[in-house]
């Protein structure tokens, strides 16, 4: 089964994962991380802030990292933090493939990173995740796949990802865009040898993006782990940006807008993993309090009526700037 060392966690943040794409690069989309990270920032203040934010998750009981070869240097991070860190066994290591990081360390580049999901890229970027992460890698997802992607329809790339899980390896996907859902239900069809192919699921889901719920349900009753990234909907859930709704049911559970945003997709019975895009331990502490926030029908209700319809959601989200 997916993440059954995941599942064997029983810490009370267990649900609750660290992304490092916040981290791993100078330059990111979340709003407020100008004020976030340092003004230099070079690659070993960087370094310096993942292994300071994977200290205190694995202290507060974070037991899933998810990275990617398109975050900068967040595997290297990552890796060089296991190294240091051998009690940290029992933490489940996600990455996925299908994006080139191409800024060269800085936060003007024209492209941040080029997507391709043919079979030569992943070739090549397994083998360099595998040559930072090793064994230490659990599972390995095709990054941001919508409904044309190639990925879904080519045969020799399944049987490559099929001989990557027979040796162990869980194989699944993210999506990305207004069509999340449709890009969800074609991958379950996928197969090979009559056997699906992807064991999990990454998607956005948020207050203000729910489209991929009822997709995301269907996928975990499939029998995959489902994975929820962008729960603050890159900063637009967090103080100071937050819709004053969120800020008032905040207000009402005595929580910060974040760990309510990340405790409303927490409720949902399909979510397994909710990520922490945190680029602070102050933000990361503020996250995890999502475990113990009590959200009413009523403050759900509320929540719920934000909801932007997908394709505007995510044309705001392609405007967000690169800080």
């Amino acid at each position: 089964m997916p993440f059954a060392r995941l599942a064997a966690a029983t810490t009370p943040t267990s649900h609750l994962g660290l992304g490092l794409a916040a981290v791993g690069r100078p330059g990111y989309i979340n709003l407020g991380r100008d004020r976030d990270l340092p003004a230099e920032r070079t690659v070993d203040a960087l370094r310096a802030r993942t292994h300071e934010l994977l200290d205190a998750a694995y202290a507060q009981g974070v037991r899933y990292v998810d990275a990617a070869r398109s975050y900068g240097r967040s595997e290297e991070f990552l890796a060089d933090w296991l190294r240091a860190r051998p009690d940290a066994v029992d933490v489940v290591v996600g990455s996925k493939w299908g994006y080139t990081y191409t800024a060269d360390w800085t936060t003007d580049a024209d492209e941040h990173e080029v997507k391709d999901h043919g079979t030569a890229t992943y070739e090549r970027q397994r083998a360099e995740t595998g040559e930072l992460l090793g064994e230490r890698l659990d599972l390995y997802q095709i990054h941001s796949v919508t409904p044309d992607s190639p990925a879904l329809t080519d045969r020799a790339l399944h049987t490559r990802l099929a001989e990557a899980a027979a040796q162990g390896l869980t194989i699944g996907f993210s999506t990305s865009g207004p069509a999340q859902a449709d890009a969800i239900r074609a991958a379950l069809a996928v197969t090979v040898d009559g056997a699906p192919l992807f064991r999990t699921v990454q998607s956005t889901f948020n207050v203000l993006e729910t489209s991929a719920g009822p997709a995301l349900a269907e996928a975990h009753d499939a029998g995959l782990a489902v994975l929820v990234k962008e729960g603050m909907a890159n900063g637009r859930l967090a103080a100071p940006d937050a819709p004053a709704p969120l800020r008032a049911v905040a207000e009402e559970t005595g929580a910060g807008p974040d760990a309510v945003a990340l405790a409303f997709v927490l409720r949902q019975p399909w979510a397994d993993v909710v990520l922490s895009g945190a680029a602070t331990t102050a933000q990361l502490t503020s996250n995890l309090r999502a475990t113990s926030v009590d959200l009413t029908e009523e403050h759900a209700a509320r929540l719920t009526a934000l909801t932007e319809e997908p394709a505007a959601y995510w044309s705001h989200r392609s405007r967000l700037p690169w800080h």
